[in-house]
């Protein structure tokens, strides 16, 4: 494994250095529901809370068969501020009964956010194999403007999440936060905006000046952390805990707070390793290395 410290000891990345100062308290921390896999919502709420975290994203499948507002009530009764629904999207699809059911689901997504107490739907936009990118983004466009009227009545946003390439044949097809930045460009709707995922973005040399871009057009609307692991032995399944990999991730943060942003900070890790563990356990070394490295 290739330690970021190895690689970048002064927190830099891509031949830029930031000084930010170390976080030194759990307010800004949010853990996501996928994160601790294994959990339910109320062993969630309670180990969160127990914990100190501040902040959770609930993740849609935890809402199955369940009423969603007095899900969020109880989140609220455990001292947990609901961050964001996680996801909405997949919009593209080879016709037009299948994006008709998309529109209609991230309708349905609306009503759970509102419902549940959550000022944010995360969007990954969808990607068809075989579908040029230019015609799925034309789609993810046209999805996010025909529900964009309801998100802004209920008092929504919607966040745009670039996905790194390697998920652009079936996942999504914005790969880029300048995609995103120009999509809300054409959009030109307040309530939607860009999120900034370090596991899809790190790569990017544009970053810090996209990141820019979206603090100066008040887009930027939440900040997700975990790491690259090297090797990487599974391209979905496989997110290092923060410290365990390449990205710079404070030096990231950096860029993003420069850019105006002062919410939360995400915590969102695939990994089948760490759902097969003691996801307690799991939960204090997240704390951890948030103090560490994030």
């Amino acid at each position: 494994m290739v330690h970021r410290d190895r690689l970048h000891p002064t927190d830099g990345a891509l031949g830029d250095n930031v000084a930010t100062e170390p976080l030194n308290d759990f307010s800004r921390l949010c853990v996501h529901t996928i994160t601790t896999k294994p959990w339910s919502i109320e062993e969630a709420a309670r180990a969160y809370s127990a914990a100190g975290v501040a902040g959770i994203t609930v993740w849609r499948q935890w809402l199955a068969d369940r009423d969603v507002g007095v899900v969020g009530r109880m989140l609220r009764d455990h001292g947990l501020k609901v961050v964001s629904l996680c996801r909405g999207g997949f919009f593209p699809a080879i016709d037009a009964a299948g994006r008709q059911s998309a529109i209609d689901d991230n309708r349905r997504a609306i009503d759970e956010a509102a419902q549940l107490g959550a000022p944010l739907i995360v969007l990954v936009c969808g990607a068809v194999p075989g579908m040029p990118l230019d015609e799925a983004r034309r789609q993810i466009a046209d999805g996010i403007a025909a529900v964009s009227e309801q998100a802004a009545a209920a008092g929504v946003r919607l966040g745009i999440e670039p996905l790194h390439p390697m998920y652009a044949d079936n996942r999504s097809a914005v790969n880029t936060i300048e995609q995103a930045n120009d999509m809300c460009d054409q959009l030109d709707c307040p309530h939607v905006g860009v999120v900034v995922d370090v596991y899809h973005l790190w790569w990017d040399p544009r970053l810090r000046d996209e990141i820019g871009r979206a603090g100066r057009a008040n887009r930027l609307f939440a900040h997700h952390v975990c790491d690259w692991r090297t090797p990487t032995e599974d391209l979905l399944n496989d997110r290092g805990l923060m410290g365990e990999g390449c990205i710079p991730l404070r030096a990231i943060r950096g860029w993003v707070e420069d850019a105006g942003f002062r919410g939360f900070i995400e915590v969102e890790i695939f990994s089948n390793r760490y759902w097969a563990a003691d996801q307690r356990e799991f939960l204090e070394k997240i704390k951890s290395a948030y103090l560490a490295h994030v």
